[in-house]
């Protein structure tokens, strides 16, 4: 099954997406699953990872309320709050819902580069590893050497990073990210998703910007870590979802047809234990 490990649905109306205004116009209404069915149809895409876009967990609730309308959505990766004293009893009760196999705290979005290596954090780590969930990283290069410690202090979490860890594909720099995703994966069994790239990139991004990201990823995480994903809707500020998944194959190409299955469906239900 081709899977798109990576895309959002939200309702405008619920009001917890903070990050989502009028200014991003071509974003800023209702993206449903009957809006992103038709498009997986015509992909030949069977299943879905729907990911967070809010740091509520009344977000995580809808999301899963979505599940159970859509077959489509084989996962749910939600959001609680890690800090929180109350994060294990609420990573416990969502985890009784099976659609949840993931939880990604907003890393991205806080100040601190080192705010995932908390003592206050542990308890809810603790917790998601006791409920067989993955952490998704939602990270930054920066962002990139604390989260090799953290993996390093928990040895046997299932983690996925986010958007190749959005390197800065529109300035062209690629050396000391390139470096710490090399280490990442040769220190850790990380999963890393090949999703977010064109938003990162030039308006006017063509293939041969991506390449040497992609092929580092490849070259580094190699065809059994990398998860393909969309990140739809939130792509559409910069490609549709037919010329990014046309980009993601011809940069694949050259791969055998095992990895390229691997890639674009086998590793996300790996990663996320899927219910295929």
């Amino acid at each position: 099954m081709k899977i798109d490990a990576h895309q959002h649905f939200w309702s405008v109306a619920r009001n917890d997406y903070g990050w989502l205004t009028p200014d991003l116009a071509a974003i800023y209404r209702d993206f449903l699953p009957h809006d992103l069915s038709p498009m997986l149809e015509q992909a030949g895409i069977g299943g879905t990872v729907l990911v967070q876009a809010a740091p509520t967990v009344a977000e995580t609730e809808y999301m899963l309320s979505l599940a159970d309308q859509a077959a489509f959505i084989k996962g749910v990766v939600g959001w609680v709050d890690f800090e929180a004293s109350a994060s294990p009893a609420q990573i416990a009760a969502l985890a009784q819902h099976p659609a949840l196999v993931g939880l990604r705290p907003m890393i991205q979005d806080i100040e601190d580069p080192d705010w995932m290596l908390g003592d206050a954090l542990t308890p809810a780590f603790a917790a998601l590893q006791s409920h067989d969930l993955t952490f998704d990283a939602l990270t930054l290069p920066q962002h990139l050497g604390p989260l090799r410690q953290l993996l390093a202090r928990h040895k046997n979490m299932r983690v996925v990073i986010d958007h190749g860890s959005k390197p800065l594909i529109r300035d062209g720099v690629i050396e000391s990210w390139a470096e710490d995703m090399a280490a990442l994966s040769r220190d850790t069994d990380a999963f890393c998703k090949l999703s977010g790239l064109v938003t990162e990139a030039a308006s006017d991004w063509q293939i041969d910007d991506l390449r040497p990201y992609v092929q580092h990823l490849l070259d580094t995480f190699g065809p059994s870590r990398l998860i393909w994903g969309s990140d739809w809707p939130v792509c559409t500020l910069a490609s549709s979802y037919e010329r990014w998944l046309e980009t993601t194959e011809a940069l694949l190409s050259a791969l055998t047809q095992s990895e390229r299955d691997a890639i674009l469906g086998g590793n996300a239900a790996r990663a996320y234990n899927l219910r295929t």
